[in-house]
């Protein structure tokens, strides 16, 4: 018998990361309807968010029941995964809190990263961190209030691929973030 090759529409999916950490501001700032829509309309069919520690749960996207909306796009929230290897890899976009590790992670798999900084932490070398990155072209940041318009205007085309061997910055910016 032949089988029938049923045409996939290739995956897209969104992974959001608090790392080890929790960001409710960033949770919150992704519970929302209007930010699942902009996903949707950007062909995105499944959203990951992986909230930490944070007490923060998101009410308003995971139970819709508008049947229309919850077959364009999966949502599952998690606090923590055992190793994010494996969804970072299926990952066509990634928002990240702005911990070196996680950005680090996701750009040396090569994925489109919108980080957000958390502007609550007293230290914040998250800014720098970001800013430097961003100013390279390697990602894209914002604070938790503007995640909205960052994804609209998010281009993922328009990023530099980051080559972990190209530079020192990583281990430049990790000396100077973790002295």
């Amino acid at each position: 018998g032949q089988k029938k090759m049923k045409k996939k529409k290739k995956k897209k999916s969104v992974f959001v990361t608090v790392g080890t950490t929790s960001f409710d501001a960033l949770v919150e700032a992704m519970d929302s309807e209007e930010l699942i829509q902009t996903l949707i309309e950007r062909g995105y069919d499944s959203l990951t968010i992986q909230r930490g520690r944070g007490t923060y749960v998101p009410k308003h996207i995971v139970t819709s029941t508008s049947s229309e909306r919850s077959s364009a796009i999966k949502v599952q929230v998690v606090e923590f995964l055992p190793s994010l290897d494996a969804i970072l890899k299926e990952a066509s976009l990634v928002i990240s809190h702005a911990g070196a590790g996680s950005v680090f992670e996701s750009l040396s798999l090569g994925k489109p990263t919108l980080v957000v900084v958390n502007e609550s932490l007293m230290d914040n070398h998250q800014v720098e961190l970001a800013e430097t990155l961003a100013s390279l072209g390697h990602v894209a940041w914002t604070k938790p209030d503007g995640l909205l318009q960052a994804l609209n205007a998010f281009d993922p085309n328009s990023l530099v691929k980051y080559e972990s061997g190209e530079c020192t910055l990583a281990k430049d910016i990790e000396d100077f973030v973790f002295l």
